[in-house]
């Protein structure tokens, strides 16, 4: 479980999380809404050690994770699958999850086949560059890359950024399927508020830093006002 306490972060003046508070469940997914500046990257980002906190705790099973180094962080089963996909585009598929497995264990062929079987069009192109993949499958390598080191917490921002709704409802069920398979923790930042709600079993909204809801995603779906004002969902 991901435990998040008064969380505050800023950039120089600019406060970017104002004492957040939530909890992150093993077996659940948690959606962060909200708009662009609303915080949600910096909590990621922070939660995986790449930016220090001003205040408040972050802690892992009752593990403080603050000030500890991102490396340490990974070690300890915390993968993180940055906006804009982060994979190597001059690296082959394989090249990719060879990366992503330096610090799993056992059997590396073995690692790799569960993601080729996972995702089998990144099977069929383990020879090819990733340049050369699509949108999709460049997300989906980004996932699998994350998940050949078996985490047990997922940190997933924006996946479904740019992607077609056909290809965005797939990876959400990829998703979903990821944490009951693997008793997962995720949590899953998303501006597609429709899509998150749609696989999430609990979702914060986050508004200019604050948290605004922090509720099941069923009851924050069905909120009239949040679903107006703070995530531009108008029937």
């Amino acid at each position: 479980m991901i435990d998040v306490r008064e969380l505050s972060v800023a950039y120089g003046a600019v406060q970017a999380l104002r004492s957040v508070s939530f909890e992150a469940r093993t077996g659940e997914i948690t959606a962060v809404l909200g708009a662009n500046g609303a915080g949600k990257t910096t909590l990621l980002r922070t939660i995986s050690g790449l930016v220090p906190s001003q205040a408040g705790t972050v802690t892992m099973d009752g593990r403080a994770l603050g000030g500890m180094k991102p490396e340490d962080i990974v070690r300890l089963g915390v993968g993180h699958v940055p906006e804009g996909r982060g994979v190597i585009a001059e690296f082959t598929v394989e090249e990719n999850l060879r990366l992503g497995a330096m610090i799993a264990k056992g059997s590396l062929s073995d690692a790799l086949a569960e993601q080729y079987e996972r995702f089998p069009v990144l099977g069929e192109r383990r020879k090819q560059h990733a340049a050369t993949l699509s949108g999709g499958e460049r997300q989906m390598l980004a996932m699998a890359r994350a998940m050949i080191a078996a985490p047990s917490v997922l940190l997933l921002d924006e996946p479904s950024l740019g992607l077609a709704p056909m290809v965005t409802a797939q990876l959400m069920h990829v998703i979903h399927d990821l944490c009951a398979l693997k008793d997962l923790t995720v949590i899953l930042v998303e501006q597609n508020a429709k899509s998150a709600l749609r696989i999430a079993d609990r979702a914060v909204v986050l508004y200019l830093g604050t948290v605004v809801a922090n509720d099941t995603a069923a009851a924050v779906g069905a909120d009239e006002k949040l679903r107006q004002y703070y995530l531009g969902l108008v029937e």
